[in-house]
């Protein structure tokens, strides 16, 4: 394949959802704590630990995303979220002391993005969930941006396992600015290039205009 033929989309910003990005779709899979406010009819084989052919009200399960998103109304009551730990007030509290020292990867490889998704769902914590989220960005950005930096030509595994990720892309798009400084600052870079997405619409184009 044409290595100039794939564009990688990107994922949805905040709460929402680009159904086209891989991330977008693997976040919709993240599987979230839930349980039904009313009888599941026939669908008693999602629940394994129990033998019943209908889902009684008061199971506690977990549920992928979409599915979650799916199914809760707000008026009528079917199924409740709970918060998963991450997002709890105590972890909160360790967010708002020192973001940098938290495994974000450990904690759920879509920390932001699953985050913000969880603010569609009717919580008296949503407000406090959503400054976490914008004061542990804002807090490990710059350390992030930092490393990608002074990561020049090196093993940058050790690095990034720890980064949620949104953090990794940021961390990557910080590495290929700074190769593509260093091969001017080489003399590497004289050969000015026409970028992909040009490329692409050009293509487009002679196609279109074609008889």
């Amino acid at each position: 394949m044409d290595a100039q033929s794939y564009l990688p989309v990107q994922p949805g910003v905040g709460m929402e959802e680009n159904f086209l990005s891989l991330d977008d779709i693997l976040l919709s899979h993240e599987r979230l704590p839930i349980r039904t406010e009313c009888v599941f009819p026939r669908l008693g084989f999602l629940e394994k630990s129990s033998d019943s052919q209908d889902i009684p009200e008061g199971t506690k399960m977990e549920l992928p995303l979409w599915l979650s998103k799916g199914l809760y109304e707000r008026k009528r009551r079917v199924l409740s979220v709970e918060l998963p730990k991450v997002y709890r007030e105590g972890w909160r509290t360790v967010f708002n002391a020192d973001p940098n020292v938290v495994d974000l990867h450990k904690m759920g490889p879509y920390y932001y993005g699953l985050g913000s998704q969880m603010l569609h769902f009717d919580s008296p914590e949503n407000p406090e969930i959503g400054q976490t989220l914008l004061q542990t960005f804002i807090g490990r950005f710059r350390r992030t941006m930092d490393s990608s930096q002074n990561a020049y030509n090196e093993d940058t595994s050790a690095l990034v396992e720890r980064l949620d990720c949104l953090e990794k892309t940021l961390f990557k798009s910080g590495q290929s600015g700074l190769n593509g400084f260093q091969s001017w600052e080489k003399g590497q870079a004289s050969h000015l290039t026409a970028s992909s997405l040009v490329l692409n619409y050009r293509k487009r184009k002679m196609t279109d205009v074609q008889p």
